[in-house]
């Protein structure tokens, strides 16, 4: 409920943005990255949302490497870790999962991820509104590839 509460207030808040809204926002982000000073990377990572997602990854016990929640435009809305972009939208994790329905999932090939600096294979689902079954965002999870052999 944490999760999907803090989507649909992402949902309510993101939708006018524009594209232009949406790079201006990506490209912070990315410069913010491996810096000091981010206040963009900040309001995703230090939410409650976050911190759930940060023990659920946590209580894998090595099996998954990330896990990140996207809003209806494919911005981060949570995150365990650190992405290496805010704007998933122009990604398969994304453009195969929510904009194709509720049943919806995209699976990765295992490669060395950027932002996790560990091989691992992404599974990707739409997220649902549990009252309408209507997609509201995604879900990533990076899993360990390591971790499975």
């Amino acid at each position: 409920p944490l999760v999907i509460a803090a989507i649909q207030e992402q949902n309510a808040a993101n939708a006018g943005l524009t594209q232009d809204d949406i790079d201006a926002l990506d490209q912070a982000w990315r410069a913010e990255v491996g810096t000091a000073d981010t206040p963009t990377i900040d309001a995703v990572l230090d939410t409650a949302a976050s911190d759930y997602l940060r023990a659920q990854v946590e209580a894998g016990m090595g099996k998954f490497t990330e896990v990140f929640v996207m809003d209806a435009l494919g911005l981060n809305v949570a995150s365990a870790t650190t992405t290496s972009d805010y704007w998933q939208g122009d990604e398969a994790k994304f453009s195969e999962t929510y904009p194709n329905g509720p049943d919806a999932m995209h699976f990765g090939e295992i490669e060395k991820d950027e932002s996790t600096g560990t091989y691992q294979a992404q599974i990707s689902l739409t997220l649902v509104d549990p009252a309408s079954g209507e997609p509201i965002g995604a879900v990533t999870v990076g899993v360990n590839a390591e971790a499975l052999f």
